[in-house]
This record gives structure tokens, sequence and C-alpha cells, in this order.
């Protein structure tokens, strides 16, 4: 497991360190795909994994409640985009069945904690 700080509030939330570590072993899945998907749902999956960590986070610092909820449902939404980003790449071939149903089920997983999240701010 990687390192990190604990200065900032999103750094203590546990939520926000599965979506990092799921983020980096996204990251590195979408970079073996073809050269031809470079710009397209490599660059999509990379992206919308990315943003599940830095909305968890940006809702997190000088937000309402409203608001931080408000982010972590943007955070959510972008799990179910690169969940359908698996799918693509399983139906394409980039990513065998083993290691599409380990991410799914890793995207499962952070998906209800950020809703158990959600639902915990008052």
């Amino acid at each position: 497991m990687r390192e990190f700080g604990n200065r900032f509030k999103f750094e203590k939330l546990e939520v926000w360190r599965m979506a990092v570590e799921w983020g980096e072993e996204i990251h590195s899945l979408a970079f073996e795909f073809p050269k031809s998907e470079m710009f397209s749902l490599s660059s999509q999956m990379r992206r919308t994994v990315d943003s599940v960590a830095l909305n968890v986070s940006e809702g997190s610092i000088l937000q309402s409640n409203a608001e931080q909820k408000k982010f972590v449902g943007y955070a959510t939404r972008s799990v179910s985009e690169v969940v359908t980003c698996l799918y693509k790449s399983r139906f394409r071939n980039y990513v065998n069945e083993e290691v599409f149903q380990s991410n799914y089920l890793k995207g499962y997983e952070l998906m209800n904690e950020l809703i158990a999240f959600r639902n915990n701010i008052k």
C-alpha cells in the first residue's frame, strides 16, 4: 500500500485512499491498451478514475455538507463510468476476465463505500 500524509482532511478518509489506490491500478492498466486507444478509451478511463479521488478531496475542503455530498455523488458516478470502460476493455480484448473481475469488484466496493460515506454526511 502507498504511503499517505495526514495533514489534509481528505488524506484521513479511507474512501479517498481506496480511490487513489484503484486509480493507480486502472491508470497502469489503461497504458497497456493499444496505441490506437491512447486518445479515446485509455484516456477516458484514466481521466475518469482520477476524478473519483479528486472529487472526494475537493468536496472535503471548505465545503458545506450539501456541497460535500454533491462532490461524493460525482465521484460515485465516475466509478460507474470506469466500470463501463472496463466492460468496453473486456469486449475489445484489452483485458482478460481475471483482470476485469478484479477491477469490477474493486469498483463495486468503492461505490458502496462512497454511498455509505455520502449517507453519513449530515
